[in-house]
């Protein structure tokens, strides 16, 4: 993942409560055997609709989901993170997430940003009326800025350093890849091991 430390783009405003994953994207998306190209998939069904925001012509392009409570909650599909990635997002703000919703965010590189409903109103008042209107997401000094307004925010301290570092759950075990390619060549045998073959990358002789 790219580290994520600053984010400014144009907003979207979706001021619907309780949208659930499938919502987000319907079921039939997930069978899908890959994490990325589901763009296509997001809101799919309210899509269907042609005066649904996500169609307007001059909304294309902004990267900040401005959304209202409970966005995320239902199934713990990480797929509807992944549409929203490949839709462009790089931000959602709501006054309130789906829990396990928020957490598969964190790991995708989607910052989700909870902020009281009066900022969150306020923010996708200013957004619906001007498609044009920035905001600025710094998640360094963990604070939301548009025009005059500033508006503070808290993550969860891990997921916060692995945005800002741009790792996901693997690059965060590669980083200590040299230290279990020593702990497996120095195993007991007798032990058991995971068969794999020398497109891995394992010298097999030296592991015997």
């Amino acid at each position: 993942m790219k580290p994520l430390t600053e984010h400014t783009g144009r907003g979207v405003c979706l001021p619907r409560s309780n949208v659930d994953t499938d919502q987000i994207i319907p079921a039939e998306f997930c069978k899908r055997l890959t994490k990325s190209g589901f763009d296509d998939a997001l809101f799919h069904t309210w899509r269907k609709d042609p005066d649904f925001v996500l169609n307007r012509e001059d909304v294309q392009g902004a990267s900040i989901l401005v959304a209202s409570n409970n966005f995320g909650t239902g199934s713990s599909r990480e797929h509807a993170v992944w549409a929203l990635r490949d839709w462009g997002f790089s931000v959602v703000i709501a006054t309130s997430f789906g829990d396990i919703f928020r957490r598969n965010a964190y790991k995708n590189g989607l910052l989700a940003v909870e902020l009281p409903e009066t900022a969150v109103v306020g923010l996708g008042a200013h957004v619906a009326a001007d498609p044009a209107y920035e905001i600025t997401v710094d998640l360094v000094s963990c604070e939301v800025r548009a025009g005059k307004n500033r508006y503070g925010f808290s993550v969860d301290e891990r997921a916060r350093w692995l945005l800002l570092e741009g790792l996901d759950e693997i690059s965060l075990t590669l980083l200590k890849d040299e230290a279990i390619a020593d702990y497996e060549m120095t195993r007991n045998p007798w032990l058991p091991i995971v068969e794999v073959g020398p497109e891995a990358g394992v010298d097999e002789e030296a592991r015997a």
